[in-house]
């Protein structure tokens, strides 16, 4: 777009162009963002359009002002949505709307002869099925009809869109309807086991070549290549499905599916051709067709699911019902009722999951009775009179949540989510104290003993004040103390302990366990977390986490849980300035960290091997540590520190660095949480574009705890755009939250949570990334319905429902 009203159609067409072909990124240019730059655009109106066009070009302004919070199919649909236009207007023609547009007459591919068909049925049972075809799917775990009702594709290709041929624009997926011009049918000349079928189809605004390809010997067979001649005689008329592409030779559809037609306006009967089509996940041996054709075989049987939602509920939200969504999720007549249906079916999977983990709780609360712990008391006033700072307004509230719970015979299960920094840890000394005071013990497990001690180091220096006796038990803890502990748990002499997964030995008994606090909680599975809850009589449980979660996220881990967070740093945390740099600026780097500690601070290094690896071109720990301690840093001493060594060696490394023996440390994410050290003021981050936004927020977060200004340098491997603008959201945010939300959006929640980490739903449709407004809908319908009725007997369909469901998403022993 220039100043004056003038527009650059070439540069606007090619700017779209270059964001579909960088997957839908919203890239950076040199002065705007894609979406600011089209935002932009469209706010200003060229002199040619006509007032129709005028309405379409300003609500594109809107749609692009948001298009950060569009899903990638949004973008890719609002993307060949611009192009179209732009190329209306320069051109100066006018269109009709695609919503207003005349739907293709497309023959319904369900037939109702099978409406007889039992849900349980056994596929090898069914007509038009067999035993040859069960067999393919069963290599897909599909075993009955029901099986294959609830095998939801993963995509849907819209080719219901009918346009002409001048108006096809690249990108997008559209059915096309025409006259044979010519037709040809050959074996290529550069491949003879390839056969190419060509047509060129015209209609009256223009013409199109169209390729279609067959692989094998028996294409090349000159008979049935003048059979397909036979098939397309000049004049004849044909629909074509496809993505538009554009090659060398001009646009065209991408090998097309292709039908003959007994008129203009005639019916298409290929479940391919002219709808919106179902792609289902495949495996070896099975093909699309295979699944399609026993979708339609057992489609009418959905006509037989009973829905669980009550009528009220669903209606209240404008659902269709079970059957239609099911029917219409398959193969939708449009893309409307397509979306409505996929809406309820995430609906579900969302709600019932919810209803599990709130009917859970409440089965708890009325099974289950805890110690009631004193929420006032001596030790906690002495506390409060020991601390050397005022807590938060945020920890003041957590703190108020958490002894109200304790204050109850209902078991506290509260997890508490706080930012690198914001004081969880003194947070739940108050519930610890609480237990103390109340004449019971608690524990307190992490998971690494990098963190464990680090807590109790703290918790040390807090209750020597306090008069109270507190222990660290880890692997690495000598026999002879190991076994001093044990005694003086089992007597009740000791009424705190600190470890990591030595807490869960069959061989750690507690006299009187009251409280269980579990740091990174997450990273514990199911199991471990139960086994220490077994070592006392139904104790209060506070998780905590230093990972901030997105809201989804908790919602889908931890929906039986309270969850509290701590949303606001203590006063004279600093600054933590974060750079992005790419390898050559690296010697600017480690001038920076030259400087501090002339100064007398210190630097992490980090980097992501311990070792150096062939496959990935990423600098070692190990290797570095030498060469930064020989050839760049000789004046200074460069400690290490990574997760092979030993615990005395790590203890050591750490114990050097706190006392400033060491300036630099090397080291791998050991680091990642549990390290205080106030006077280290530069986090320089090796390969950091390798690492999680949440990871490198939690490296961040070891710098900026002292005094002084703070520094944190991101060096980056790659030039991609992607990792630009992950990289950016660091330097442009320091909210936990929000940089856990981009995460996910870049990255997806498992491996948010770290290497696919247990516990997370299988969803069959719903993504914790797209469709966060449904899962907040679900949460509080299902919060609703257990207000109204806690034991779901009014509902047995519902309650059936749950349990089948439930168990699926999160396996038995969460129901255990």
């Amino acid at each position: 777009m220039t100043d004056d009203n003038t527009f650059d159609w070439e540069r606007l067409h090619k700017a779209l162009a270059v964001e579909a072909k960088n997957g839908y990124s919203d890239i950076v240019g040199n002065q705007y963002r894609f979406s600011e730059f089209f935002c932009l655009t469209f706010g200003k109106v060229p002199p040619q359009t006509t007032l129709e066009q005028e309405k379409r070009w300003r609500n594109l302004a809107i749609e692009f002002s948001n298009y950060g919070e569009k899903t990638v199919t949004e973008r890719q649909q609002l993307i060949v949505k611009a192009s179209r236009l732009l190329k209306e207007v320069q051109e100066g023609k006018t269109d009709t709307p695609t919503s207003e547009r005349k739907p293709l007459a497309t023959k319904s591919p369900v037939a109702n002869s099978q409406a007889n068909l039992d849900l349980d049925q056994p596929l090898r049972d069914v007509p038009g099925i067999g035993r040859s075809r069960s067999n393919s799917l069963y290599r897909l775990g599909l075993e009955t009809v029901r099986d294959v009702l609830f095998y939801y594709p993963r995509e849907h290709i819209d080719y219901a869109q009918q346009v002409n041929i001048a108006d096809l624009v690249e990108g997008e997926t559209v059915t096309i309807v025409g006259t044979v011009k010519s037709c040809n049918c050959f074996t290529s000349p550069k491949n003879k086991k390839l056969t190419i079928l060509q047509l060129v189809i015209k209609d009256r605004t223009g013409e199109v070549k169209l390729s279609r390809f067959f692989a094998g010997t028996r294409f090349a067979h000159r008979g049935w290549q003048e059979k397909q001649k036979r098939l397309y005689p000049r004049s004849a008329i044909v629909a074509a499905s496809g993505l538009v592409k554009k090659n060398k030779y001009g646009i065209t559809l991408d090998n097309p599916e292709i039908e003959l037609l007994d008129s203009p306006g005639g019916e298409i009967e290929s479940v391919n051709i002219g709808r919106v089509l179902p792609v289902y996940p495949l495996t070896e041996g099975v093909s699309a067709d295979v699944i399609r054709k026993a979708v339609i075989t057992v489609l009418p049987a959905a006509k037989k699911l009973q829905d669980p939602l009550p009528t009220p509920l669903r209606e209240q939200y404008g659902f269709p019902t079970l059957s239609e969504a099911v029917t219409n999720l398959h193969f939708p007549p449009d893309h409307d009722t397509l979306a409505h249906a996929r809406r309820r079916l995430i609906f579900d999977e969302f709600f019932f999951l919810q209803l599990g983990f709130l009917t859970r709780r409440q089965q708890q609360k009325e099974t289950q009775q805890s110690a009631i712990l004193n929420p006032t008391g001596k030790l906690i006033d002495q506390f409060k009179q020991f601390l050397p700072f005022s807590l938060t307004n945020a920890q003041q509230r957590v703190v108020s949540d958490i002894l109200q719970d304790l204050n109850s015979e209902t078991p506290m299960n509260r997890l508490v989510q706080g930012d690198v920094g914001s004081g969880k840890t003194v947070v739940a000394v108050f519930a610890i104290l609480a237990a103390i005071q109340s004449g019971y013990q608690a524990a307190l497990m992490a998971p690494t003993e990098v963190l464990a001690e680090q807590h109790y180091r703290k918790l040390v220096g807090w209750f020597n004040l306090l008069h109270l006796p507190v222990e660290l038990l880890t692997g690495s803890t000598k026999t002879a103390k190991r076994r001093e502990i044990h005694q003086q748990l089992e007597t009740g002499e000791l009424p705190l302990l600190v470890g990591t997964h030595a807490l869960i030995q069959d061989t750690v008994n507690f006299q009187r366990l009251g409280l269980v606090v579990i740091d990174e909680q997450h990273r514990f599975g199911v199991q471990q977390r139960a086994r220490l809850l077994d070592k006392g009589h139904s104790p209060h449980v506070l998780s905590m986490t230093a990972t901030p979660i997105p809201r989804t996220l908790a919602l889908t881990l931890h929906g039986d849980l309270d969850v509290s967070q701590i949303d606001e740093l203590p006063p004279g945390r600093q600054e933590i300035q974060t750079t992005v740099l790419q390898g050559k600026e690296r010697r600017q780097a480690y001038e920076l960290i030259r400087r501090e500690i002339a100064q007398g601070r210190q630097a992490y290094i980090v980097l992501p091997l311990v070792e150096e690896s062939e496959k990935l071109d990423v600098r070692s720990a190990i290797e570095e540590q030498e060469r930064l301690q020989e050839s760049v840093f000789p004046e200074f001493n460069v400690g290490l520190l990574h997760g092979r060594m030993s615990s005395q060696e790590k203890d050591e490394a750490l114990t050097a660095f706190r006392d400033n023996e060491t300036q630099i440390i090397v080291s791998t994410t050991v680091i990642e949480v549990g390290v205080d050290v106030p006077n280290a003021t530069v986090m320089l981050i090796e390969n950091a574009e390798r690492f999680g936004l949440s990871q490198l927020h939690q490296l961040r977060g070891r710098v900026g705890r002292g005094e002084e200004k703070s520094y944190c340098l991101l060096i980056s491997g790659s030039k991609t755009d992607t990792a630009k603008q992950r990289l950016g959201v660091l330097e442009q945010s320091r909210d936990g939250f929000f940089i856990s939300e981009m995460d996910m959006r870049f990255r997806g929640p498992g491996e948010v949570l770290g290497k696919r980490q247990s516990g997370l739903p299988d969803f069959a449709l719903a993504s914790l990334v797209e469709d966060q407004e449904v899962l907040v809908l679900a949460r509080e319908a299902a919060e609703k319905l257990v207000f109204v009725d806690k034991s779901l007997e009014d509902y047995p369909l519902l309650e059936e429902e749950l349990e089948r469901r439930y168990r699926k998403l999160m396996g038995s022993t969460i129901l255990a």
